[in-house]
């Protein structure tokens, strides 16, 4: 195979077509040295400074803080604390108690992308702060003792809250009454 023309400065002659010009770069003066031409130059110091000037990308946030495996329903597969949500949440009872006490099932479905971390809990103020009430699970009125006006679930402390024994059985059973109490500030969930 021949090689390429050259023109006077030692750079392959203009007039080959360019993929020839990048693929057979003209070789001058001492062995092993290689003169590309001005168009090749031109573009590799273009991709360079393009290269140079590319954001790199920050590392993601460091992961949150899972605590520990102290509840009851740790190490049952599911994550049970209502900092997470997604398809690796528990579909039962979220109660704050759980927070920071299910790192095992949390850690593994936060790790596998099964759930999303919607932030930190506000320790030390009251669950209702803001009224937001999306993290409850207040279930419905089919206890005896529902819409009575005083709540009945024992999940709940405070002002709103019935004088009588509270029975495990309406847990998530008296809805409406232990919901109003939550919204109006009568209510706290228990830690």
């Amino acid at each position: 195979m021949a090689a390429p023309p050259e023109n006077h400065k030692g750079f392959i002659d203009s007039s080959l077509p360019v993929s020839d010009k990048f693929a057979r770069p003209a070789i001058t003066g001492f062995t092993g040295a290689i003169v590309m031409n001005k168009t090749a130059l031109h573009l590799l110091a273009t991709v360079a400074l393009v290269t140079a000037a590319a954001p790199v990308p920050a590392f993601a946030d460091s992961p949150p803080n899972f605590g520990d495996d102290a509840s009851r329903f740790s190490k049952d597969g599911e994550c049970d604390d209502m900092r997470f949500e997604g398809a690796g949440m528990s579909d039962t009872l979220l109660i704050d108690s759980d927070i920071f006490h299910d790192a095992t099932d949390c850690r593994a479905a936060f790790n596998q992308g099964r759930l999303r971390y919607l932030g930190g809990h506000r320790h030390g103020t009251p669950s209702n702060s803001g009224n937001t009430t999306s993290h409850i699970q207040w279930g419905d009125d089919s206890s005896k003792y529902s819409k009575d006006g005083e709540c009945d679930d024992k999940r709940f402390a405070g002002a709103g809250m019935t004088t009588t024994p509270l029975l495990d059985s309406d847990i998530q059973h008296d809805a409406t009454d232990c919901r109003a109490a939550y919204n109006a500030g009568r209510l706290t969930l228990r830690p």
